[in-house]
């Protein structure tokens, strides 16, 4: 029978793709960005500045934003690693979309995708940003043209039987709008962790970050577990691999939930997952929700490794909590 026998959780920030040097130039959209604190509650950015976490001062040095980098670079590389350990058949990626194919005339709680192939393409010349923003972003795409990557279609929907089955109603496609591509969250899986262009995908949307379709914590653990049965169900001898691209608490960095949330999936605390607050999962800590859901799939395997880079870039605690971790 098929079986999950590889769990990746990692985050895909552009901060993950963008030299040291530039860190500090997060400033200047930080430094605008209308947040959410620790808590949930809106905060600004002078707000923010006035009860900054302590940690976050020390980490805003040169020579500290390298070590960070390189820290952080090394655990992609690990996952790259164990991608490549595994030998997989299929990888199942779970990841959010911003608005890049999905809006409000059609926002899909839980989307499960099973066309041939799925397109990735080149950022679009219209980015609005600057330049070491563009090149950062531009890393999740291809260079110069569109190219269609395998999907395992027939196991996609076997997992869109087996979840509607298990009382879910979930959402599919088939193909993409013209000159669109996938998303920075599959992409990220895609360009930076798997080897291999050849190894088939099944891509799995959540929504995480827009109202009021989200699923709740609980909701995303059972899925995971929906997942996994659906695949064990599934009549092939296969190698499936899940990832769970997004995450970890952002755009306030807060270590306590992050460092509870890689503890509690190393205990396979569905418990402790299935109760976070929902108010601490808005905004870019929303993506917690991948965790949550390969959490639910990989409880016939533990935690093999994990790494937790506190992604502080701004003198008021902004950033991103990269983490990183596999299970086998």
């Amino acid at each position: 029978m098929a079986k999950i026998v590889l769990g990746i959780a990692t985050s895909h920030t552009p901060m993950l793709n963008t030299p040291a040097k530039d860190w500090p130039s997060f400033i200047d959209r930080d430094g605008v960005r209308q947040f959410l604190d620790k808590e949930g509650d809106p905060a600004s950015y002078e707000e923010l500045l006035t009860r900054a976490d302590p940690r976050a001062a020390p980490e805003l040095t040169p020579g500290r934003f390298a070590a960070r980098h390189d820290k952080a670079q090394a655990a992609v590389e690990e996952l790259k690693r164990a991608v490549r350990r595994a030998e997989l058949d299929t990888l199942i990626i779970v990841g959010d979309d911003q608005k890049e194919l999905f809006y409000e005339d059609h926002l899909p709680s839980i989307l499960v995708y099973y066309g041939d192939t799925i397109r990735n393409v080149p950022l679009s010349s219209n980015f609005k940003g600057p330049e070491w923003s563009r090149l950062a972003t531009a890393r999740y795409y291809e260079e110069k043209e569109p190219r269609d990557y395998p999907v395992d279609a027939p196991l996609a929907q076997h997992l869109i039987g087996e979840l509607v089955d298990r009382e879910f109603d979930i959402s599919s496609s088939n193909g993409l709008p013209p000159g669109h591509g996938e998303g920075h969250a599959h992409a990220f899986v895609r360009k930076r962790l798997m080897e291999n262009p050849d190894l088939p995908v099944v891509p799995v949307f959540l929504n995480t970050y827009y109202p009021p379709n989200q699923p709740t914590p609980g909701r995303c653990w059972k899925l995971g577990q929906a997942i996994r049965a659906a695949v064990e169900s599934y009549p092939a001898d296969m190698r499936v691999g899940i990832a769970g691209s997004g995450g970890l608490s952002h755009f306030v960095v807060d270590e306590e939930l992050d460092r509870g949330i890689i503890d509690a999936l190393r205990r396979k605390d569905g418990t402790a997952l299935q109760s976070l607050p929902r108010k601490k999962l808005n905004s870019g800590s929303s993506e917690i929700r991948m965790w949550i859901a390969v959490g639910g799939a990989v409880e016939h395997l533990d935690m093999a490794w994990s790494d937790y880079v506190p992604g502080y870039r701004t003198p008021a605690g902004s950033g991103t909590g990269l983490g990183f971790a596999y299970f086998q």
